[in-house]
């Protein structure tokens, strides 16, 4: 079992749709088509795989020299607690060497805590 880093690719999407469906995201899922263009032309989008599955992902925007946004972090359930967010993570610093930002929820918040980052007051408009 050899787990790699590697850029998306578009025969990615399938097993990333799945990842989201599991996890209840239900904005990304509903609109199927829209998610899978938001990979396509992400500049900044990367899987954790093992054995040709994906076990985590990245979706990210990125200038290149000031900031990188990460727009979704997933890692399966059943992957957990393996490091695998933080090697998404560590992975993106090194790669693009900007300030990161990120929205999170309040269950997910420690864990980005734990990262190193830290809480900032910003706003949402969903269409």
């Amino acid at each position: 079992m050899t787990e790699q880093i590697r850029r998306f690719q578009p025969e990615d999407f399938d097993q990333i749709h799945r990842l989201n469906e599991q996890e209840g995201w239900q904005d990304l899922v509903a609109e199927k088509e829209r998610t899978r263009h938001a990979w396509i032309n992400a500049n900044a989008a990367y899987v954790l795989e093992c054995d040709g599955q994906v076990l985590a992902y990245v979706r990210a925007l990125t200038d290149g020299y000031v900031t990188t946004f990460v727009c979704e972090l997933l890692v399966s359930r059943k992957a957990r607690k393996q490091g695998y967010g933080q090697q998404l993570l560590n992975y993106l610093k090194h790669t693009y060497p900007t300030r990161i930002d990120l929205l999170a929820t309040r269950q997910s918040a420690p864990f980005y805590e734990e990262q190193g980052f830290r809480a900032f007051y910003g706003f949402r408009q969903s269409q």
